[in-house]
């Protein structure tokens, strides 16, 4: 499970389709709706919250609009509904540059023409939900 910092414009299709499918299990796994991936180091910073589920209804809710910009179909009813917004959540600058450059070994195998788009791109923007602070890679990250 790959829940990106990234602003979802940056990934290519195979990778928005993914967090969408990802996401929707964090979902589930957050509101009680699955056993698997309880324990999944990601989720912590959802779970840290004050409003775990508001923060990821909002987190899909980002991935849906890019997905609509680009005119994929995803289903936005498989959003659960949250009260209200919530406060942007804190993502270091040392877990942007780590998840650059993993996305970027990604799309250079996988998108070359995406790679190339992206690569001149010194400071990534963060996914709307995150705002960036200073610090290493993330704890629950395992690089």
């Amino acid at each position: 499970m790959r829940l990106w910092s990234l602003h979802p414009r940056y990934l290519d299709p195979q990778g928005i389709v993914a967090l969408w499918r990802e996401t929707l299990l964090a979902q589930a796994v957050l509101h009680g709706a699955t056993r698997g991936y309880r324990n999944h180091p990601q989720l912590d910073r959802f779970r840290q919250a004050p409003e775990p589920h508001a923060a990821i209804a909002q987190y899909l809710q980002a991935i849906h609009a890019e997905a609509v910009a680009r005119g994929y179909s995803f289903d936005g009813s498989k959003i659960q509904p949250a009260d209200g917004p919530v406060a942007a959540l804190q993502v270091t600058a040392g877990q942007m540059q780590y998840e650059w450059a993993h996305l970027m070994a990604k799309l250079q195998a996988r998108n070359p023409a995406l790679h190339q788009r992206w690569q001149a791109t010194a400071a990534p923007q963060a996914h709307p939900l995150f705002e960036v602070v200073p610090g290493g890679v993330e704890p629950w990250e395992r690089p």
